[in-house]
C-alpha cells in the first residue's frame, strides 16, 4: 500500500510540474476576467456555444473514441511517401501582391493592401504539447518563425495547441506589432511576455477599427477551447477581415450551424473565406465540420472563393489523409471557386482564373 500510495503521489507531483509549464498557458484573472464575466456568452463558469453543442455525438462516449483512435482500423492517415512542395520567399514579396501561402493545417500567411498578416502559426512540428505527439506528416514541416517578416497582425482564433503553439508564438513575439483574438486568449499571451499594450481581445460581435480603411469584426463559431484540464475559460471565434479591397472571413475551427447565414446576412458577402475541412469524424460533428457542410458555409456566407484547411499536416482523425480534399472537391456538383493550394505555394488573391491541380492525386 506504501508502494502503491507512492507512485501515485509521484504521478500526481509529475501531472502538477507538467501542468505548471508555461506552454500550458494561464487562467484569466484580473480585470480580464472582470470583463469575461461580464460577456453574455460566459455562463455557469465557462464561455457556451450560440447552441448546445455536445462535444460527442449523443451515440458514442469517449472511451469509444479513444480505443477507436489508438486500436481501430485507419488506413492511410499519413501518405506513404513524403511531400515535396516548394517554399515562397515571405521576406521579399513584392508590396503590390496581394496573396496568400498556407502552411498545412489552419496556418497560413496574407499580404493584403499592403499589411502582412498571419493566422494561428505552428512551426513547432506538433500540435500537442509534448514533441512525441501529434507530429507533423514528413515534408509538411519546412517553414519556421525565421521565415516570417515583421507582421502588421498575428490572429489567433483559438487556444488549441493545434492553432496557438506556445514555442511559435513565442518566437514571433518580436516581429508581432498587434495581436487579434479571442477573449480570454490574452492571459497566455500576457505570460508567454507579450505587451498588454499588443494584444486586441474581442468577444463575439465587437470588433475594432485598425485604421487605413482595415477593421477585425469577432463572430461566433461552434467549437470549444482550453489547453488544460480546464475547458471554455477563454473563447473561440471566427473573424471577418475587412480590408480597402477584400472582405475575408476566417473561420478557425467550427461545427455547422446557422451562425455562417447570419455572418453572411451581416456582412453581405466575403472575397475569400477560409474554412476548416479536416480532422472530422461523425462523433465530433457539433464541433468540426464534417464533409459537404463547407459547401454549405460557404454559400451561406455568401463568399465569392473558399479555402478548405485544417488537413494534410496533423493527423488527429482516423479519416484517410486525402479524403477532405478528395470529398470536397467531388461533392462541388455547382462549380463553386474552391482553391486547394499546395503548402507554401503563393496563391493570389485576385486572380480567379487560376484552376488548381488536385496535387493530393500524386502522393499515395
Amino acid at each position: 500500500m506504501i508502494l502503491i500510495l507512492f507512485i501515485f503521489l509521484l504521478f500526481a507531483a509529475g501531472i502538477f510540474y507538467i501542468a505548471k509549464h508555461p506552454q500550458f498557458g494561464r487562467k484569466p484573472s484580473g480585470q480580464r476576467l472582470k470583463r469575461i464575466l461580464k460577456s453574455p456568452h460566459f455562463k455557469g463558469g465557462a464561455f457556451q456555444n450560440i447552441h448546445p453543442t455536445p462535444q460527442l455525438a449523443e451515440e458514442t462516449n469517449m472511451g469509444k473514441v479513444m480505443f477507436r483512435f489508438l486500436f481501430g482500423k485507419a488506413p492511410r492517415k499519413k501518405p506513404t511517401q513524403n511531400f515535396n512542395f516548394n517554399k515562397t520567399d515571405l521576406q521579399n514579396l513584392s508590396a503590390d501582391e496581394n496573396v496568400l501561402i498556407w502552411f498545412g493545417h489552419s496556418s497560413y500567411f496574407m499580404q493584403i493592401d499592403g499589411k502582412k498578416i498571419m493566422v494561428d502559426p505552428v512551426f513547432s512540428g506538433n500540435a500537442a504539447p509534448f514533441s512525441f505527439m501529434g507530429k507533423a506528416i514528413p515534408g509538411t514541416d519546412f517553414y519556421s518563425a525565421s521565415d516570417i517578416p515583421e507582421l502588421d497582425y498575428l490572429i489567433l482564433t483559438h487556444d488549441h495547441w493545434d492553432h496557438l503553439d506556445y514555442r511559435t508564438v513565442t518566437q514571433l513575439r518580436s516581429k508581432v506589432n498587434k495581436v487579434i483574438t479571442g477573449l480570454g486568449t490574452g492571459e497566455h499571451l500576457e505570460l508567454w511576455k507579450y505587451e498588454t499594450s499588443q494584444i486586441i481581445e474581442l468577444d463575439w460581435h465587437e470588433d475594432f477599427d485598425l485604421g487605413n480603411g482595415f477593421k477585425i469584426y469577432c463572430e461566433p463559431s461552434r467549437h470549444f477551447s482550453g489547453r488544460g484540464l480546464k475547458r471554455n475559460q477563454t473563447i473561440w471565434a471566427s473573424f471577418a477581415l475587412i480590408t480597402p479591397t477584400q472582405n475575408i472571413f476566417i473561420g478557425g475551427d467550427s461545427g455547422y450551424d446557422d451562425h455562417f447565414k447570419k455572418i453572411g446576412e451581416k456582412f453581405g458577402s466575403f472575397d475569400l473565406a477560409i474554412l476548416e475541412t479536416g480532422q472530422y469524424h461523425q462523433d465530433w460533428r457539433y464541433i468540426h465540420m464534417v464533409p459537404t457542410e463547407q459547401l454549405q458555409a460557404m454559400k451561406d456566407l455568401n463568399a465569392e472563393k473558399m479555402l478548405p484547411v485544417h488537413h494534410s499536416k496533423f493527423v488527429l482523425a482516423t479519416h484517410p489523409w486525402d479524403e477532405p480534399l478528395k470529398r470536397i472537391t467531388a461533392a462541388n456538383d455547382e462549380n463553386l471557386k474552391i482553391l486547394t493550394p499546395k503548402i507554401g505555394e503563393k496563391t493570389f488573391l485576385n486572380d480567379d482564373s487560376k484552376v488548381y491541380e488536385k496535387w493530393w492525386e500524386s502522393y499515395e
